[in-house]
This record gives structure tokens, C-alpha cells and sequence, in this order.
């Protein structure tokens, strides 16, 4: 008998330390992004009452899961089941009450009358075409007094996620604490809003007719050689930093403050700059460029070879999952490109 109690509590000691722990995979996953109690940073808060009242399980499950293709949030195809349930409970554990449960039943409505609708009483927040509302999270992205911004709609990952009726809950009863106003309040019918969800459901389509493939960028390091002695090299770059109109920072070492003082390799520099402009508009797009911005350039010399190299501002593009900062990834690509062509020519 004995040795049976000792077999049971063996098998369930393991099966207790294989578990998944929702806060630590939270902790791991999503607090970077969502705040360490889920009051949002540079993606949403996630713990606001109103939220997580009128999202279920599943929505959450989905979320996690597919991401929001071009909008922040990344997918998370590694996680298991067992892990992603355990994230949805650790989420859920904010708030007291219970979670919501919709069914999958397509809402019926009239997508065209929907259309007008979604034009006088969505476009302002939700964009034309449901593309959500500009900036990520609660930062420099917005005015600090919204507490989340609009969700894009035509979102692929948004519209797996959400059934007909989670979107028309959302409709008629609104998110206290922030600008989701319940329709019914403000005038519209029930008739009115399942037309609106029937509008919505339809960028379904359109989307996956129109979305292109997302291709990621094999290059990570934008690298030349330089036909010049690396102190002209770095000359050169100062020079076609300004005539970019960026204002250079200043000139060091790669290795100052890695390595003792006075043991840095005068054969590795490291040149930082910016254009004020461009850093508030990205930062405003996504405060995580600020991983990247200022920019810098860098010069080594390897066996009498001067190489110039950065970071490729398009492969970030691609990591950081936000549709909105490929132009200015794109813009920055091209500049670093001109820098260091009219540097190595």
C-alpha cells in the first residue's frame, strides 16, 4: 500500500511540475509589450474590466496564437495548447468575473446598409476601411488620456479571433473606460448594428484577397567594402551624414565602456547620428524603434579590408510586426544605403 501512495504521488508531483505556469509564460511572452499586470505599454492593456468582459476564451486563445498580422502583436505558433490555456487563465485571473461565452453563429445583416453605418459612426476612430487607429499601446503612439486605441477591424488575426457575436456584444454595449460608446445609446437599432458586424465580417475577403505574402528580407546587415584607409573612411561617412541632413552625434570606439579604458581596437568606430524629425515621427509610429534610432554606422578594418556596416532597417521592419513602420523603415533603408554609397564610392 504504501508503495502505491508513493507511485501516485511520484506521477502526480511530475504531472504537477510539467504544468504550464501562466505567469511565468506570461512574464516571458507578453509583459514586455503588455505591462507586467497587463496595464499596456507598448501593445494594448489587456486588463481593462471592460475588455476582459466582453472577450471570451476562445478570443483570447486566437489572439495569442495567430497574432495580428502588421499590427504589433506577433503570433506565437511555439506555444502549445496546454501553455497558451494556461496564459488565457493567468489573463483571466485579473478580473472577478466570469468569462463571456459567444457562439459561432454568423450574425444576418445587411453588409450594404452596415457600410453607411460603419462611414458616419466607425470611420473616425476605426479608420476608412477598418484599419484601426494609428500609434501602438498607450505611449508616445497617443494622447495618454485614451486607454487603448481603436483595433484594426480588417485584420486577419482580429477577424479569426472574433465571432459575429463577440463583435456585436461589443456594439451594443460599448467598453466603459474607453471611447466605445454603446451603439444602442447612441440611437442605432439592434437591426442597425447586426448590419454593422455583416460590414465588418466582409473585410474578411477582402483581405485575403488582397493582402500581399510577407517577405522577410535575407540580409540583416547592410555591409561594403570601402576602397579607402579606414580614418578617410570615416571622413567620408561624416560628411555624407550631414549632406543627408542628419546631425552627427558623436564619433567613438566600438568598444569604449565594453573593454578597459585604453584597450579599445582603434580599428573598430562606431558612428552615432539623427535626425530629430524622423525619431519623433518613427518613435510615434513605434516606440520600439528606439532600439535601433539614432542611427549608427560602423567601420572596421580586418586584415588591411575596411568594411562599413548597420543593421538593415528592413529586416527590423519584419521583427517588429507593424505595417504602419514599413514606410519609415523603408525611408531609412534608403538612406543608410545612400550614406554608405557616397562614403565607399
Amino acid at each position: 500500500m504504501r508503495l502505491i501512495i508513493l507511485v501516485f504521488m511520484a506521477f502526480f508531483g511530475a504531472a504537477a511540475m510539467a504544468a504550464p505556469d501562466g505567469a511565468q509564460l506570461y512574464a516571458r511572452h507578453c509583459a514586455t509589450c503588455h505591462g507586467d499586470t497587463g496595464g499596456g505599454g507598448v501593445g494594448v492593456p489587456i486588463a481593462l474590466p471592460s475588455f476582459l468582459v466582453s472577450v471570451d476564451d476562445d478570443f483570447l486563445r486566437q489572439t495569442i496564437r495567430h497574432g495580428r498580422p502588421g499590427r504589433v502583436m506577433p503570433a506565437f505558433p511555439q506555444l502549445s495548447d496546454a501553455q497558451i490555456d494556461a496564459l488565457v487563465r493567468h489573463i483571466r485571473s485579473w478580473s472577478a468575473k466570469l468569462a463571456p461565452e459567444f457562439v459561432a453563429t454568423p450574425v444576418k445583416g445587411n453588409p450594404g446598409h452596415g457600410k453607411s453605418l460603419f462611414a458616419t459612426h466607425c470611420v473616425a476612430c476605426h479608420g476608412e476601411h477598418g484599419e484601426g487607429g494609428k500609434g501602438t499601446g498607450v505611449t508616445f503612439s497617443r494622447q495618454r488620456d485614451l486607454p487603448i486605441i481603436a483595433p484594426a477591424l480588417n485584420n486577419p488575426g482580429f477577424l479569426r479571433a472574433a465571432t459575429d457575436e463577440m463583435i456585436r456584444h461589443t456594439l451594443l454595449h460599448g467598453r466603459e473606460g474607453t471611447p466605445m460608446r454603446s451603439f444602442l445609446q447612441q440611437g442605432l437599432s439592434e437591426n442597425d448594428i447586426s448590419d454593422i458586424v455583416a460590414y465588418v465580417r466582409s473585410f474578411e475577403k477582402e483581405m485575403r484577397d488582397s493582402r500581399p505574402a510577407n517577405v522577410v528580407p535575407e540580409d540583416k546587415v547592410i555591409v561594403a567594402e570601402s576602397p579607402y584607409p579606414l580614418d578617410e573612411t570615416v571622413e567620408n561617412l561624416k560628411n555624407a551624414i550631414v549632406s543627408q541632413n542628419f546631425l552627427l552625434i558623436r564619433t567613438d570606439l566600438l568598444e569604449h565602456g565594453l573593454v578597459e579604458e585604453g584597450k579599445e581596437s582603434n580599428k573598430e568606430v562606431i558612428l552615432h547620428f539623427c535626425n530629430f524629425k524622423f525619431l519623433y515621427d518613427a518613435l510615434a509610429i513605434d516606440p520600439r524603434v528606439g532600439m535601433f534610432l539614432p542611427c549608427r554606422v560602423t567601420v572596421v578594418e580586418r586584415e588591411g579590408k575596411v568594411q562599413v556596416m548597420t543593421i538593415n532597417p528592413l529586416y527590423l521592419s519584419h521583427l517588429f510586426n507593424n505595417d504602419e513602420l514599413d514606410e519609415a523603415c523603408k525611408q531609412m533603408h534608403g538612406i543608410y544605403t545612400a550614406i554608405i554609397e557616397d562614403a565607399t564610392l
